[in-house]
């Protein structure tokens, strides 16, 4: 992390802001025109940020503006400069878009792992409380599978969303990962069961090493496992570092901890995830986060994501927008 100056965002930070610009839309969408297919108003979320990045800029551009009128791409967030800057790369993501495919998780476009299909969907957890845990589960596979064709991949991501869940809802939700219950089966037992491991090592062994709370932190433990930039990887990480720094107080010592790992920015963009929807913003270290690149961008996606959910401003095809300019800002057309 450079000493001073402003904190670069990363292209996973690009994707993540486009995912949940596509959930608004999706259900801007669903209360005006009472159909709707969200993964596939995310992929159209994708494409534009494509466009931005210039992905085969005419094909795309051609695919979405055929017999459409008005500006394309449209939306506040396409207007964001830091959007169309090059951060980095994303080979699953780019392969699919390129070939204008959306993959399914019965069609996938590839066997991609990658980490990118956790990272972006994180934000996608709090749904599971806005509209319960089937429609989340669906959403975030199909957004998983739209580029990532691994089911591990989609596993993965699925279950990072239901522990962002959890971490909303509860008021302590680390206090059963990280303590031992020999009279009772640990909570992330079945979670890391269902993962696909980024080793050889057997699903005990890993959870031996996650069950050890308090344990000094160790860099070598964390590049065991979490050795590639898989989203396993970036999962199981973030609960290493979870069980190693469970408090409110220690969240910067567990974002520093995180990047240390051999993909450090997956492991601590999900880390950073769960940390904070378990403690809240006023958690996060004040220093790092307000010399974020994107943090006003940000916070603003979160507060209309959950705005959308709980009160749709624009209103629907039945009752009119409190709020007229929010179609402008997130159109379900």
């Amino acid at each position: 992390m450079p000493a001073e100056g402003p904190l670069r965002i990363g292209v996973s930070t690009q994707l993540a802001a486009f995912t949940v610009e596509g959930a608004i839309r999706a259900s801007v969408r669903m209360d005006h025109k009472g159909i709707c297919h969200p993964p596939s108003v995310i992929w159209h979320a994708y494409c534009r940020w494509a466009f931005l990045q210039g992905i085969e800029p005419e094909r795309i551009s051609e695919r979405w503006t055929r017999g459409r009128d008005g500006r394309w791409p449209n939306g506040w967030l396409a207007r964001v400069p830091d959007l169309r800057e090059h951060r980095g790369s994303a080979p699953a993501t780019v392969a699919a878009l390129t070939g204008l495919t959306q993959g399914t998780p019965t069609k996938p476009v590839n066997g991609s792992r990658g980490a990118h299909a956790l990272t972006r969907s994180l934000a996608l957890g709090v749904l599971r409380l806005l509209s319960g845990p089937a429609t989340c589960a669906k959403l975030v596979r199909e957004t998983a599978a739209l580029t990532h064709g691994a089911p591990g991949a989609q596993d993965a991501a699925l279950g990072a969303a239901g522990l962002v869940a959890h971490c909303l809802a509860e008021d302590d939700p680390f206090r059963a990962w990280t303590a031992s219950r020999p009279d009772d089966a640990h909570p992330i037992d079945a979670l890391v069961r269902s993962l696909t491991m980024p080793h050889s090592a057997s699903p005990d062994t890993v959870l031996e090493l996650l069950k050890a709370p308090g344990a000094v932190p160790d860099h070598g433990q964390l590049a065991w496992i979490a050795p590639d930039a898989t989203a396993a990887s970036a999962l199981l990480g973030a609960l290493l570092v979870v069980s190693r720094f469970p408090g409110r107080d220690t969240v910067d010592a567990a974002l520093r901890f995180a990047a240390g790992a051999p993909d450090g920015t997956s492991v601590a963009s999900t880390a950073g995830a769960l940390l904070g929807a378990a403690h809240g913003v006023d958690a996060l270290p004040v220093e790092p986060l307000s010399r974020l690149e994107l943090a006003w961008v940000l916070d603003t996606l979160a507060r209309d994501l959950l705005q959308q959910y709980v009160d749709s401003p624009g209103g629907s095809e039945y009752v009119p927008a409190r709020d007229p300019h929010w179609w402008d800002r997130y159109p379900g057309g």
